[in-house]
């Protein structure tokens, strides 16, 4: 992708409109008036062989009778033209074209044969195409409106990002009556090229842009999705309507997690793991995007309410414990400042209730206090119509005490009809965010600390196991090959179990009976009790055909038991083939019953689910999932959100489960399901737990030939093992050499102390003292597909220690990385840097990088050295004390 091509469409020079017009009501003509009255500054070219002048601007007649090179087309003509306009475009050295024309798959058959011609055109010629069947695209910095919205956003920073042009134009619409702001409106119609992903990547590299809004009905190159969203909501909000919310497909799921993990539920899911927030209604998504626009992100959830009523305020609060919130508990100090200017029978606490009478003054004063508030991190200041006070008065006093005095986000609710309506109007004039509800302003502030939430688990540091776990993938695919074959691709029990074992995952001890008098003898062998379960691969539910027996305690148990197990099993399905019975020992009681489980996902890849187990699982559907890769704190996380974790950390009688144990467990689940996408899914239902152990009773696994080879069938780039290695440097120094982990901060944070504060300047440009938790998640927590980061450690000493790191991070185009080393100051002159450079330029050549390229001081004469000695071009930033080295692929070769 190329993001340079991308900026010429937002911020081009120049333009051709083809399908211009001259005539009134129509497309082309409303994209010339756009253009023109929303203060384009660059050159018009408008192609219509009709007309000589269009709008005043001289008209051409073809794309090619245009002599100057143009940045952009817009593209208004029939969509059955469009292939040959993205040729002339590509041979007139074009960078983007945005189709605006409708007709394309959404029509039909012929539609899509359209659209397959138009990318054979641009096919490898590095265009950028937006639509067909869009609105076109609004960037109110650049001044362009090469859209037919029948208006244009004032300016702001935060961008709108459409499937829908008609979502499009009525956020334009509602954000000019609300006086909000906006840097980007851009429909993407039926993306034939540019994506979410390729948007949400430019935007992010915009610094004009603050948040994110998204209006989303599908996707499409989900794992490219999924690396930019991660990305940029570190940095900015990212807030999405997601449409379509559909159950279908978990039907016909073959297992309960297949039933329990739905379609909408696994978008939840990717949201909440790339760090979006998700609105549920469009009423939502505006008013989240209103205070995204006007307020600064709170930094925590403590608000305050002031009122002039009790009913609306006792609604905030209602709404806030919607949402597991309180009002924020005033201090003793606030109260005391309140106490001096308010009357006796105010409420003496949060919701702060003014009373019926309160004047502009009262309502000044009080906002004021609360402003002052170490406690507060939110204000909503409600008005209900009272006899006794003027809400236009109210409001124009507040306007003058507000405006560019927020440390926090302070919003109002000027709740009523056509009394408060004037109220409303010097709100939105001032810039100042206002709803009709306390219930709609509490679930926008809500919706809005939900990020800041989101940001601090994302820079949460995961804790090791408490030791390095190991895994038989041999013997897990010879057990997923063996069944490859089968119709339905379905392991039997034991089969299941043993493919879970070999990925450490404990089950109980399963034999397989097939008579009656073999079900004594194994019996006998494994020790009673035991249990008895029906072996067949087409009884999915053992349950629903009496195939479970437990608690068998004698032979004659076992022989009845046989016999009656498989002649109900053969009286449910007639035609399912009968294999015989499993036997295990019979745990003790279980203090709890547990599920996990994976679906893959036809967009996201597998998804792993954990939940409340047993033969109750689809009804109470207690449950969660998350995607892997996970680590001990996602695993942890997964659990919580769940209700049976507040059991399992103990409750009453119950004791605590072994937390830690369940997360290894989910952790080598997420293993399994990496290095094997053949796995369609796994059901492990239920899992018990009790004092003595935690134990899979019951599985089963079912398995199809994948096309896509591990671990590219997942949406988030795994640890990749593969570049760990050993290595012996120049001088003899015997390193380990591995991809940096989200584990490793400690180790990271330890390197960073031992540096000299030279060493420090250096590679950080700055005199740093000390790492902030920001800075240790950036350098730890890697997206595989973005970067890497290689740290190399002495090979024959037992304690971990970084000897040094380098990194090459890949710009979003992926032609340029940047790259950067930096070596424990005792171990200098070793050999350490050049070897773990050069392993990071093998990993940019594998990645189809062209470049690579790194800013180094002028006194840094090590890593000047080195640079020469690896082959990189060395050239003096001019008027800096900086040199920028450069690493280019085809003149090595």
């Amino acid at each position: 992708m190329s993001i340079e091509k991308l900026k010429n469409i937002f911020e081009p020079k120049s333009i051709a409109v083809i399908g211009a017009s001259g005539r009134e009501g129509s497309i082309g003509y409303a994209l010339m008036r756009n253009l023109i009255q929303g203060g384009f500054k660059g050159a018009i070219y408008p192609i219509n062989p009709k007309y000589e002048y269009i709008w005043d601007v001289p008209a051409y007649p073809s794309v090619q009778a245009i002599k100057e090179q143009f940045d952009i087309a817009v593209i208004a003509a029939p969509i059955s033209t469009a292939p040959q306009i993205i040729k002339e475009c590509v041979d007139s050295g074009a960078s983007g074209a945005v189709i605006i024309s409708a007709g394309g798959k959404e029509a039909g058959t012929k539609g899509k044969q359209i659209e397959s011609a138009i990318k054979a055109e641009a096919k490898d010629s590095g265009i950028r195409i937006i639509g067909p069947n869009c609105i076109g695209v609004i960037s109110t910095h650049s001044f362009l409106n090469a859209s037919f919205a029948s208006g244009t956003p004032l300016p702001g920073k935060m961008a709108f990002v459409s499937q829908s042009g008609a979502i499009c134009t009525s956020i334009i619409d509602l954000s000019i009556k609300e006086k909000m702001g906006f840097s980007h409106f851009i429909s993407l119609g039926s993306m034939i090229d540019v994506d979410f992903g390729d948007i949400v990547d430019y935007l992010g590299g915009d610094y004009r842009v603050r948040s994110i809004v998204m209006y989303v009905e599908n996707l499409t190159r989900f794992r490219r999705f999924m690396s930019a969203a991660r990305a940029v909501s570190r940095m900015k909000p990212i807030i999405v309507y997601k449409a379509g919310r559909s159950k279908a497909g978990s039907a016909a799921a073959a297992s309960h997690t297949g039933a329990l993990a739905g379609e909408d539920e696994v978008y939840d899911t990717a949201f909440d793991r790339a760090g979006i927030i998700r609105v549920r209604t469009f009423e939502e998504l505006f008013d989240c995007a209103e205070l995204l626009a006007r307020e600064p992100r709170p930094s925590g959830s403590g608000l305050a309410i002031i009122t002039n009523a009790g009913g609306p305020g006792v609604m905030a609060v209602d709404a806030l414990s919607f949402y597991g919130a309180d009002p924020v508990r005033l201090m003793p100090k606030t109260i005391d400042q309140l106490n001096e200017i308010l009357p006796p029978h105010w409420s003496h606490g949060n919701p702060i209730d003014i009373l019926g009478d309160a004047s502009s003054e009262r309502y000044c004063k009080t906002v004021e206090i609360c402003m002052k508030a170490d406690e507060i991190n939110g204000l909503l200041i409600l008005m209900a119509p009272q006899a006794l006070s003027d809400p236009t008065e109210v409001a124009k006093a507040l306007v003058d005490l507000l405006i560019n005095k927020k440390r926090f986000p302070v919003f109002t609710s000027w709740m009523g009809g056509r009394s408060m309506e004037p109220g409303r109007d010097i709100f939105n004039e001032a810039g100042i965010t206002t709803f009709d509800t306390s219930e709609r302003a509490v679930r926008a502030f809500m919706d809005l600390f939900k990020y800041s939430v989101n940001i601090e688990m994302l820079q949460e540091i995961p804790p090791k196991l408490p030791e390095k776990i190991s895994f038989d993938t041999a013997k897990a695919k010879s057990i997923i090959d063996s069944a490859l074959p089968r119709e339905n691709g379905l392991l039997t029990e034991i089969e299941s179990k043993n493919l879970l074992a070999a990925y450490g995952i404990p089950v109980t001890p399963t034999v397989l009976a097939i008579s009656a008098e073999d079900a004594v003898q194994k019996a006998l062998d494994l020790g009673f009790p035991v249990a008895m379960k029906i072996c067949s691969p087409d009884i999915t539910h053992k349950s629903d055909a009496g195939g479970v027996k437990l608690n068998l305690t004698s032979e004659s148990d076992v022989r009845e038991t046989f016999r009656c197990v498989t002649a109900d099993a053969a009286k449910f399905d007639p035609a399912a083939s009968i294999e015989g019975v499993t036997i295990q020992p019979m745990l003790k009681r279980p203090d709890y019953e547990l599920i996990m489980g994976v679906k893959k996902d036809r967009d996201f890849g597998p998804v792993i689910l954990f939940g409340l187990g047993g033969i109750m699982t689809e009804i109470l559907k207690d449950r969660a999932l998350a995607l892997p890769p996970l680590n001990r704190l996602l695993a942890r996380r997964l659990m919580e959100k769940t209700r049976v974790f507040r059991i399992l950390k103990g409750y009453r009688n119950h004791p605590p489960a072994d937390l830690e144990m369940l997360e290894e467990i989910i952790v080598r689940l997420s293993q399994l399901v990496i290095d094997f996408s053949e796995i369609e899914e796994l059901d492990i239902n239920p899992i018990l737990i009790t004092d003595e152990s935690i134990r899979a009773v019951d599985a089963r696994v079912r398995v199809k030939k994948s096309d896509i080879q591990a671990p590219l069938h997942l949406v988030i780039s795994p640890y990749p093992g593969h570049y760990e290695s050993g290595a012996v440097t120049a001088h003899g120094v015997n390193l380990f050499i591995r991809p940096i982990q989200p584990e490793d901060a400690s180790l990271f944070v330890e390197l960073f102390s031992a540096l000299s504060p030279r060493s420090v300047y250096f590679r950080f440009f700055s005199p740093l003292k000390k790492l902030t938790p920001t800075m240790l998640t950036r350098f730890t927590q890697v997206d595989y597909d973005r970067e890497i980061a290689l740290v190399a450690m002495q090979a024959s000493s037992e304690e971990e220690k970084f000897l040094g790191v380098a990194r090459i991070i890949l710009e979003p185009d992926e032609n340029e990385a940047e790259f950067s080393v930096l070596v424990r100051d005792s171990w200098h002159g070793k050999g350490i840097g050049a070897e773990l450079l050069k392993r990071c330029l093998d990993f940019a050549e594998e990645r189809g990088v062209k470049k690579v390229w790194g800013l180094v001081l002028n006194e840094n004469t090590h890593m000047l050295a080195l640079g020469k000695k690896l082959g990189f071009d060395i050239k003096r930033v001019p008027e800096s004390s900086e040199y920028e080295l450069v690493f280019e692929f085809e003149k090595s070769t």
